[in-house]
């Protein structure tokens, strides 16, 4: 399995606190691997913000260690406040910059131990979601053996090896289940208006070997009619405490969808994604992008000048179209608040904040 390397801390030559942060630009893929050295907190900022590093994950690893970044010049709490400025949805970034202030002492040495935890985890929370979610393709596969062509699953954005800090949320079971031989194709949705699906779900998983097949956005509920898809999984970057999960917008099209033609809907998430502080999706900022991402985008106009917009780029689906949510701790099923918190607490690692 060929997986691209999206993090890494690059050590100092005497003080491995003293090096700096390496990410992929993910803004060049599928055509260039161009990687960005980011040695001040603003280079991270702007990493984050026009998304050279994203997915709920992968955006709390790198705020976590921009955090080194700051302590380096004596800034870890400036550090801290300007990072988090960076973009409002994906709860994972507020949740390791507040891991990141709360350690003691806060010398460089001992953020970049915590960073590297939470990089650890993150890796390690992938593997478990990736287990607990590996039953559910064994169970389609083998229902559907009986066709001639395998099972589809249907994912949407990028919830992958390139999202997090291990082999993805979303993307988990299916690299698990290509070690294991199973047969399956995944269906990977373009995701207007900056095709993370196309330049990043296709790329990866083809450059892992995984058969994907890519389809246009309103391609789905067509797809769904012939019965070529027999599940859709996906990502988050905040769920609420009722189960409500804020993912990349054009998700909740899916789950509607889903819902009709009677296909189990799947939300694969870390413990690291809920946010226990708001009852419900309601409760969820949602983040707005620039109008050019829809009227220009990658350079090319395709709408008139001066034209309104409105570009959200999250939607929220709530709880009761959601089948499970599948944690580090297994799944969450019936999703509602009750269930949430019971599996939040059965697991081992530092809780989301409470309301």
């Amino acid at each position: 399995m060929a997986r691209v390397k999206n993090i890494e801390w690059i050590d100092g030559p005497q003080d491995p606190a003293a090096g700096f942060l390496r990410l992929l630009d993910q803004t060049r893929l599928p055509d260039e691997q161009v990687y960005l050295d980011c040695t001040t907190i603003e280079q991270v900022w702007e990493a984050i913000r026009r998304l050279s590093v994203r997915g709920a994950p992968a955006i709390g690893i790198a705020a976590a260690f921009g955090c080194v970044i700051g302590a380096q010049k004596n800034q870890i709490v400036q550090a801290a406040d300007y990072l988090a400025t960076s973009r409002p949805t994906a709860i994972n970034l507020f949740w390791a910059i507040e891991r990141m202030k709360r350690v003691r002492p806060p010398t460089p040495e001992a953020l970049l131990a915590e960073a590297k935890t939470i990089h650890t985890e993150d890796a390690q929370m992938c593997q478990e979601i990736g287990e607990h979610a590996l039953p559910l393709f064994e169970r389609l596969i083998g229902s559907l053996q009986t066709q001639d062509t395998p099972p589809g699953v249907l994912t949407h954005c990028n919830a992958g090896a390139l999202a997090t800090g291990g082999i993805g949320t979303a993307t988990a079971p299916m690299y698990l289940a290509q070690e294991r031989g199973l047969a399956f194709t995944v269906f990977a949705d373009e995701t207007r208006p900056l095709l993370q699906g196309s330049r990043l779900t296709a790329f990866e998983l083809a450059n892992a070997g995984i058969d994907v097949t890519l389809i246009c956005d309103d391609m789905a509920a067509h797809v769904m009619k012939q019965h070529h898809i027999g599940m859709v999984i996906t990502g988050a970057d905040r769920i609420a405490a009722n189960g409500d999960a804020a993912n990349k917008i054009g998700t909740y099209n899916l789950a509607v969808l889903a819902k009709h033609h009677n296909i189990p809907f799947y939300v694969a998430a870390p413990s690291s994604t809920f946010d226990l502080s708001i009852a419900t999706g309601e409760q969820i900022p949602i983040e707005s992008r620039p109008a050019r991402e829809i009227t220009e985008g990658f350079g090319i106009r395709t709408a008139p000048l001066g034209i309104k917009t409105y570009s959200p780029a999250f939607d929220v689906t709530p709880n009761e179209l959601l089948t499970a949510i599948i944690t580090e701790n297994g799944l969450i099923e019936p999703v509602n608040s009750k269930t949430v918190a019971v599996n939040l607490a059965h697991g081992s690692r530092e809780l989301p904040p409470t309301a």
